[in-house]
C-alpha cells in the first residue's frame, strides 16, 4: 500500500476542508513542489475529494506540452493509487474535436495551445459543468494586467501571453483552482497569471503566500530528499577553453580572433557567453558528450551485473542518458556522434526528439515507457515534466542559464527508479560546462536544499552579477546576434562533486521507504486508439471476405469496398465518426459489428454521390447469402447492442 508524501497529505487536508465547508471562501490552491517531487498525484487527490463532495462535477487538467497529456492520464489510472485511495475516476487526453471533451469520463486533459486554438469549445464546457481546473507549470503563463509590464517593456505578440488570455476566463469560471509549479518566478521577471502578489520591503514584486482566499502547499528539495522522493545529484563540471571570431569592425576589415578564453572563472564577464556559445558547437561539446556517454555505459554494465541480465537481455532499470542540446542543428550533430560510439547494430538505441523531427512524440513516449531507446537527444521537448525514472545521466549541453530552466533539466535525472535497486545505490549524474553562470545555479541549489558540495574548494560565497535572469538572457541573445563565428574549443579538467543531504536530513532519510514498481497503464486515450484500430480491422476483414464473394461489384469503380463499409458503419452509428466516440460508444460499436454484416446495410449509402448506385444495380444486387436486404432505416445501435 502506498503512502502519501507530506505535501500530498497537506493538499488532501486542504481539499477536505473545502469540501466540508470549513475553509470559508477559499477556492484557490497553489502547490509549489520541487521538480520531481510528485505533483502528478495532487490533481487526483483534489478531484476525488471535490467530485465526491459535489463541489465540482469534473476536472480539467491543463499542461504546457502535448507530451505531458499521457502522463496526466496515467496519474488517474495508476492501479496502486486507485487501490490506496479507493477511487475510480478517469480523464482522457482530449483534442479539440467538437462535443464533450470528457466523452463520458470525469474529466479531460488539454494543453495551453489546445485552449488557445479553440477557446469557445472549452468555455462552453466550463459553462455546462462546475470544474476543478488544474493548471500545470503555471509559471509559463504571464499575467496580463497592465501593472505587469515589467520595466515598461512591450509584450505584444508574446506567445505565452497568447496562452494566458484564453485560460484566464476558465480560471474565473472554475469552481476550484489548483495551480502547480516547481518555481514561483519567471525568467523574464514578469508576474505569473492569477497568482496574488505583494511588494516586499525592498520594493520587489513577490508572490503573496499569505493572501486571503489562498492555500499554499510547499515541498522543497530538502523535504523531498528527507522523504527519499528525489535522488541526490552528482555534478561533473568540465572546464575548457574556446576561441572565436568576433563581429566585423565598424570600419570594415577582418574579424578579430578572440581567445582562447577559459570557461571557468570566479564570476561572469564579457567572454563568458561567447565562450559557452562556441564550446557547445565545437570540440568541447564532443568531449563532454563522450564523458556522459561513457558514464552511462559504465552504469548500465554495473547494473546489468547486479541484475544478473544475460547476453541480449535488456531489463528495466539499467539507466538512460538524456542529452539537452542548444539547438536542433547541434542536436542532430550530437546524435550522429553518439551513433558512431555505440556498437554496430545498436544505432537505434540513440534517438532524437525535437519539434521538427517526424514522430518526435512517439520517440519521447518510447524513451519513457520502453527499454529502448536508451539515449535521447533533445532541445526542449523533454526538459520539463518528463516522467522517465530510468534517466540517470544528463549531458547539459545547453546555453540557457535561467534558474527555473536548469532546475527542471536537472530534475529529469532525480526521479527514483523502482527497477534500479535500493535508493542508496542510485544517484543523478549531470555533466555540464564549468562556467560561472552554471556554478552560481549550483551554489543556490546547494544553499536552498540544506546541502553542500563535497569536495568544494571554491570561496564560500559565490559572486553575483546583481542582474535578473531575464536581463542576462537578453544580453546573451544580443551577443549571439552580433554574429560571432565559433572557431575551436577543447576540454581541460573535470571536477566531480555530489550534493549530499546535510546533517539535518539524516533522520528523515533513515525513515523513508522505497518506491514501488509501476507497469504500463491503459489510459482512456490509449483505449480509444486501440478500439478504433480494432474497429478498422473488423471493417477491413468484412470488406475482404465480401469482395471475394462479389459484393464489391455493386460499388462504383471509383470507391473501394473498405471505404464504402466505413461510410455504412458511420451511418449505422447515427452519423458519429469513430474519432468523436467515447470508450463506451466504441465498445458498443464493436459489439454491434460482431453480430452484424455491413453488406446488409449498403442501402444506407443511397443518395451519397461518392457511393451512388444506379437504380438497375440496386435492383439486381442481392446479398450473397440469399437473404433479403435489410430495411433502409438506420438500426437502433443502443437497443441492439444491449
Amino acid at each position: 500500500m502506498r503512502s502519501l508524501r507530506s505535501h500530498q497529505s497537506e493538499l488532501l487536508a486542504v481539499v477536505r476542508a473545502i469540501a466540508a465547508g470549513e475553509a470559508g471562501e477559499l477556492r484557490d490552491i497553489l502547490a509549489a513542489v520541487t521538480p520531481g517531487g510528485g505533483k502528478s498525484l495532487l490533481p487526483v487527490l483534489a478531484a476525488k475529494t471535490l467530485i465526491e463532495a459535489g463541489l465540482c462535477e469534473r476536472v480539467c487538467w491543463v499542461v504546457p506540452r502535448d507530451s505531458l497529456r499521457l502522463q496526466a492520464e496515467e496519474a488517474f489510472v495508476d492501479p496502486a493509487w486507485r487501490t490506496a485511495l479507493g477511487h475510480a475516476l478517469s480523464v482522457r487526453a482530449a483534442d479539440n474535436s467538437p462535443g464533450d471533451p470528457c466523452r463520458g469520463l470525469e474529466g479531460y486533459v488539454t494543453t495551453y495551445q489546445g485552449i488557445a486554438a479553440a477557446p469557445d469549445l472549452h468555455l462552453a464546457a466550463f459553462r455546462r459543468h462546475r470544474y476543478l481546473l488544474v493548471v500545470d507549470e503555471v509559471h509559463h503563463l504571464p499575467a496580463l494586467n497592465e501593472a505587469d509590464a515589467a520595466g515598461g517593456r512591450d509584450h505584444a505578440g508574446d506567445v505565452a501571453a497568447a496562452w494566458s488570455a484564453p485560460i484566464e476566463p476558465l480560471l474565473s469560471l472554475a469552481g476550484v483552482r489548483l495551480l502547480l509549479s516547481g518555481t514561483l518566478e519567471r525568467a523574464d521577471g514578469r508576474r505569473i497569471l492569477w497568482l496574488p502578489y505583494r511588494r516586499s520591503a525592498g520594493g520587489r514584486q513577490e508572490v503573496d503566500l499569505a493572501a486571503p482566499g489562498w492555500a499554499v502547499v510547499g515541498y522543497s528539495r530538502a523535504r523531498a530528499l528527507a522523504e527519499r522522493a528525489v535522488l541526490p545529484v552528482s555534478f561533473g563540471a568540465l572546464d575548457g577553453e574556446a576561441a572565436w571570431l568576433g563581429p566585423e569592425p565598424e570600419g570594415g576589415g577582418e574579424r578579430p580572433r578572440l581567445g582562447p578564453h577559459r570557461l571557468r572563472a570566479p564570476a561572469p564577464h564579457e567572454a563568458t557567453r561567447p565562450a559557452l556559445f562556441t564550446a557547445l558547437r565545437t570540440g568541447f561539446a564532443e568531449a563532454l558528450l563522450r564523458r556522459a556517454f561513457l558514464a552511462t555505459r559504465s552504469l548500465r554494465a554495473e547494473r546489468r551485473r547486479a541484475l544478473g541480465a544475460g547476453p541480449g537481455e535488456v531489463p528495466r532499470g539499467l539507466g538512460k542518458l538524456l542529452v539537452v542540446a542548444p539547438d536542433q542543428t547541434q542536436a542532430r550533430r550530437y546524435l550522429e556522434l553518439l551513433r558512431g560510439w555505440v556498437p554496430p547494430g545498436q544505432a537505434g538505441s540513440a534517438a532524437l526528439a525535437v519539434s521538427d523531427e517526424p514522430g518526435a512524440q512517439e520517440t519521447l513516449a518510447a524513451f519513457r515507457l520502453t527499454t529502448e531507446p536508451s539515449i535521447l537527444v533533445t532541445v526542449a521537448m523533454a526538459y520539463e515534466g518528463l516522467d522517465a525514472p530510468e534517466v540517470a545521466v544528463v549531458a547539459a549541453l545547453t546555453h540557457i542559464r535561467s534558474r527555473p530552466w536548469l532546475e527542471q533539466m536537472v530534475a529529469r535525472a532525480t526521479r527514483v527508479d523502482p527497477n534500479a535497486g535500493p535508493y542508496d545505490a542510485q544517484r543523478a549524474l549531470v555533466f555540464h560546462p564549468d562556467d560561472p553562470l552554471f556554478a552560481r545555479f549550483r551554489w543556490r541549489m546547494e544553499r536552498e536544499q540544506g546541502t553542500r558540495a563535497k569536495p568544494d574548494r571554491r570561496p564560500p560565497r559565490q559572486p553575483s552579477l546583481g542582474l535578473p535572469d531575464w536581463l542576462e538572457e537578453e544580453l546573451a541573445e544580443a551577443r549571439e546576434r552580433q554574429g560571432i563565428i565559433p572557431l575551436e574549443s577543447n576540454a581541460l579538467t573535470l571536477r566531480l562533486s555530489t550534493l549530499q543531504p546535510g546533517p539535518d536530513l539524516a533522520a528523515g532519510l533513515a525513515a523513508a521507504r522505497e518506491p514501488e514498481e509501476q507497469g504500463d497503464l491503459l489510459t482512456p486515450s490509449r483505449a480509444e486508439r486501440q478500439l478504433r484500430h480494432q474497429l478498422g480491422d473488423l471493417v477491413a476483414g468484412q470488406a475482404v471476405e465480401d469482395a471475394a464473394e462479389g459484393v464489391g461489384g455493386a460499388i462504383p469503380r471509383g470507391a473501394g469496398l473498405y471505404h464504402a463499409y466505413n461510410a455504412v458503419l458511420k451511418r449505422v452509428l447515427g452519423g458519429k465518426s469513430r474519432s468523436e466516440m467515447s470508450v463506451a460508444e466504441l465498445e458498443a460499436a464493436m459489439a454491434w459489428l460482431g453480430r452484424n454484416r455491413l453488406r446488409d446495410h449498403l442501402q444506407l449509402l443511397e443518395g451519397d454521390h461518392r457511393f451512388g448506385w444506379a437504380a438497375r444495380q440496386r435492383r439486381e444486387w442481392r446479398p450473397p447469402t440469399g437473404r433479403p436486404a435489410a430495411p433502409a432505416r438506420s438500426p437502433d445501435l443502443r437497443r441492439r447492442s444491449s
